[in-house]
């Protein structure tokens, strides 16, 4: 079936029509200067861009935020669960006010937790960190409440990190 084209003419031929009728007595568009012609030509993008959907079938449809539910979602339960996972007084180290601060969920005899907990005591060392130690058996209500199964799991205030992340990259994931 061959692809139907709706015709922009009207629409784009009203559309100038209105901005020239607006426009001062200079209606020759040769006359614009540059800057004149960039406005004119910004107005008509945001003119074709705010037309429906239907009246421009090749134009890119705009991407959907599949994540966007999810990640609000995640970010609601970090910040409930704030005092939770960053209290002062949970096992951990670095100072107990330090401008950054990690969580890091662990099981027993788990090797990655063993070498996540050691990057993270060398980067506490360099940086002002503050690392919480949550066992994910003991703390099993916190970890069922922001959907953790994994451990080690890193949660920071704006966002949580499954696996053991070598120190490397784990400070990038840090602010400065």
């Amino acid at each position: 079936m061959p692809r139907r084209r709706t015709c922009l003419g009207l629409p784009l031929a009203a559309g100038l029509f209105v901005w020239g009728a607006s426009a001062p007595a200079q209606t020759d568009f040769r006359d614009l200067t540059p800057t004149e012609r960039a406005i004119f030509h910004a107005q008509i993008r945001e003119a074709l861009l705010g037309l429906p959907r239907h009246l421009l079938p090749d134009a890119p449809a705009p991407a959907p935020d599949i994540m966007g539910d999810a990640i609000a979602r995640d970010l609601a339960r970090l910040s409930d669960s704030r005092s939770a996972l960053f209290s002062a007084d949970l096992p951990g180290f670095g100072p107990p006010d330090a401008s950054l601060s990690v969580a890091l969920f662990t099981a027993p005899d788990c090797p990655d937790c063993a070498a996540a907990e050691a990057d993270l005591r060398r980067l506490a060392e360099i940086r002002d960190l503050r690392v919480t130690l949550l066992d994910i058996d003991v703390h099993r209500d916190l970890a069922q409440a922001l959907e953790i199964d994994l451990a080690p799991t890193y949660v920071l205030p704006d966002m949580m990190l499954r696996g053991h992340i070598p120190m490397i990259v784990m400070e990038r994931y840090l602010p400065q």
